[in-house]
């Protein structure tokens, strides 16, 4: 390369550096929501001027917002005594992040004061107060819950950390299970037999929402929304569910989080079809930070969950715990605030502990969790049942020929069923939406196809009873 070429590369690098240290450009970073980049130039210019009240707000908030929030609060609070505008409602989310929620709430309240004064609107400082306000009430609620290990991993692999066994089904990212690239922030569950995913995906509107889909023979049903309950505010990702089949865990950052991803619990009711209310599963799971993929494997009696409160930006926590069988919570009334703060935080997981044997055991479950290699996967291209004692897997499994034309019959008519089925769905979707005029119209169709379904339900059992017989003359 001609030195002159070298030169003049370099002086492009040393004025780009340069520009980078302005203040005019730390203000375009700020307003971008870089606050990473911004952060250390401000540091220069508040360390030159201390009482220049601008600058503690704009570093001060650089902090707040890249996770230092005890770094934040000295110059926040400078530049609220400077009287510098938005300054008291940043030092209300600096105390929120520091749980000093009564000290938030006495913030929000004069600052929703000083709005009411100016005749300025107060709808969104006001939800901030109630966000804080319900907060304070979840720090008094602690659950007393037994943390055995943690992880700091980075953010875009943290799935790998993960270690739970076979019968809790499995965890993959968006792209790795659906063979796709791009930026897709979704996660998906996969349940143990394999036969029904739980996932995240975005709308058409960039919001994250959680779908299901079902497998039937070896094709998956479209996916179909959770309810509004779920999918209802913000973003709705990192689905878990339990062995029971109605207990899902999933993460949202919508109306009732104490900040970012909170997770929250809901379970299905099978006898009216629904899930229930949401339920916030509180401290010191949740935090004003983001919390999520909550996993309970009943099998090794280990729970998980990550969050990214006090951690850079790449990367994420990982924390394990023994689950309880039941909630329990500390009594906060007998305790000191500061020693429920550092509990609601886990600054110290050696102080959740109460049994050390209990600990030791949950460890060693752990470790052994950690080096388990699983087994190797058996892919079925379906499951047939013959009798108690014999089950087909593949067309090579039939021993007669006309135990295997059967059966596929019997395929494509469950093919049948399977879009009758997602065609019924769908008009019973639309039917709830319609207005009275709509659904008198709608409503013989699905009363048409419920018959329709019902019939191949009947040729499908006939099927299989055909099935059956063919091969258990030879199995005689």
């Amino acid at each position: 390369m001609k030195k002159k070429h070298i030169l003049f590369l370099l002086s492009c690098f040393i004025l780009t550096t340069l520009s980078a240290q302005t203040l005019e450009q730390a203000k375009a970073m700020y307003n971008k929501g870089e606050y990473e980049q911004a952060k250390p130039v401000f540091k220069k210019f508040v360390k030159s001027q201390p009482a220049n009240g601008n600058y503690n707000l704009w570093y001060g908030v650089s902090c707040l917002k890249t996770g230092e929030p005890q770094e934040a609060l000295k110059y926040i609070e400078t530049a609220v005594k400077k009287r510098i505008p938005t300054g008291q409602l940043y030092l209300a989310e600096t105390y929120n992040d520091l749980y000093r929620f009564d000290d938030a709430i006495k913030n929000y309240e004069e600052y929703i004061a000083e709005l009411t004064k100016r005749k300025k609107p107060v709808e969104d400082a006001e939800k901030l107060l109630e966000k804080t306000k319900s907060n304070l009430r979840m720090l008094k609620g602690v659950e007393e819950v037994c943390v055995i290990d943690s992880f700091v991993v980075d953010k875009t692999d943290f799935l790998n950390t993960y270690k739970i066994s076979e019968e809790s089904g499995k965890l993959f990212t968006y792209n790795d299970y659906f063979k796709t690239e791009g930026k897709h922030l979704g996660t998906v569950y996969e349940t143990e037999l394999g036969n029904k995913i739980y996932y995240g995906e975005a709308d058409k509107n960039g919001l994250m929402n959680i779908l299901s889909k079902n497998k039937l023979q070896n094709e998956w049903s479209k996916g179909y929304p959770l309810p509004d309950k779920i999918n209802a505010t913000g973003n709705t990702n990192y689905p878990y569910v339990l062995t029971d089949g109605v207990t899902i865990y999933y993460a949202s950052d919508g109306d009732n989080s104490i900040g970012g991803y909170d997770i929250f619990v809901t379970r299905y009711n099978t006898n009216t079809d629904t899930y229930l209310s949401p339920e916030n599963v509180g401290m010191p799971f949740n935090s004003p930070y983001n919390d999520y993929m909550y996993v309970i494997d009943e099998y090794n009696n280990l729970g998980w969950f990550a969050s990214d409160r006090f951690q850079p930006e790449d990367k994420v926590c990982i924390y394990v715990f023994i689950p309880n069988e039941s909630k329990r919570v500390y009594n906060y009334e007998a305790m000191d605030t500061k020693q429920i703060v550092a509990l609601a935080q886990l600054k110290s997981l050696k102080a959740t502990w109460k049994d050390q044997k209990e600990v030791a055991a949950a460890q060693k479950r752990l470790d052994a969790a950690i080096h388990h290699k699983p087994q190797e996967q058996f892919i079925a291209d379906f499951e047939f049942v013959i009798d108690d004692h014999t089950i087909y897997y593949h067309l090579s499994d039939f021993k007669t020929p006309k135990g295997k034309e059967f059966f596929k019959k019997y395929q494509q008519k469950e093919k049948d069923y399977r879009q009758q089925m997602e065609k019924l769905d769908d008009q019973r979707q639309w039917y709830a939406r319609a207005g009275k005029d709509e659904k008198a119209k709608i409503a013989p169709a699905i009363l048409d196809l419920e018959k329709q379904i019902q019939q191949i339900s009947q040729e499908l059992e006939s099927l299989a009873i055909q099935v059956r017989n063919a091969e258990k003359q030879l199995i005689k």
